[in-house]
């Protein structure tokens, strides 16, 4: 697999930073807030990586648009109350891309968040300058819409056969499918590897530092 990719598009919750029980209370924070029946666990896990006003329609059916609006803003007022810093980052991350970097290949960053919460996120763990380009579900499409990989690819001016897509959930392979890129899967995130198989990564790794073994 060596030599076989120019650019490695990284999923951030869960792929980079270890967010997804941050997250996945603070989906069900905001449930309580408004009195709504609170999802399990495993089903706010399960809607990580989508933006979150889609990932709020599927936790909460039943509430109108006007209350999963609401519910949208609460979960990001709670997201945010916590202040982030490098060792949010999985072990190991920060230098893992700074290796990649040094090799030569070019980092990208495609990721449901919001443009803001990725900012800060960039910021507090001091990453930002080793991406060439980031794009944010508010400022494109949410996946598994391809869009924001078609946005990607035509930035770094590299072909999709020479891009890969690095992910924790459904939705980041299902992304990487839909716009015919290569994925690899990572099981430290929001979904088991039973979850990621069948959308065929080439790899299914514990950790996102096991790449530099495969890279």
């Amino acid at each position: 697999m060596k030599q076989r990719f120019d650019l490695i598009i990284f999923d951030w919750d869960g792929t980079l930073m270890d967010s997804i029980d941050w997250i996945s209370l603070c989906l069900q924070n905001a449930g309580k807030d408004y009195h709504c029946a609170i999802p399990e666990t495993q089903a706010t896990k399960n809607v990580i990586g989508l933006s979150a006003s889609k990932a709020i329609e599927q936790l909460y059916p039943d509430a109108d648009s006007a209350l999963q609006s609401q519910l949208v803003e609460r979960y990001r007022t709670h997201y945010l109350s916590r202040r982030l810093n490098p060792n949010d980052l999985f072990p190991g991350v920060k230098d893992m891309l700074k290796q990649l970097k040094a090799d030569g290949y070019q980092l990208a960053v495609a990721t449901g968040k919001t443009r803001h919460g990725l900012q800060e996120a960039l910021k507090a763990t001091e990453t930002e300058d080793l991406f060439c380009i980031t794009r944010c579900a508010d400022e494109t499409a949410s996946k598994p819409d391809p869009k924001m990989l078609y946005d990607i690819i035509e930035h770094t001016q590299i072909s999709k056969h020479r891009s890969l897509m690095v992910g924790d959930s459904v939705f980041d392979l299902q992304m990487a499918q839909n716009a015919q890129i290569p994925s690899i899967a990572v099981t430290c995130g929001a979904q088991a590897a039973e979850l990621l198989q069948p959308f065929k990564p080439l790899l299914c790794l514990q950790q996102p530092t096991e790449l530099l073994n495969f890279i």
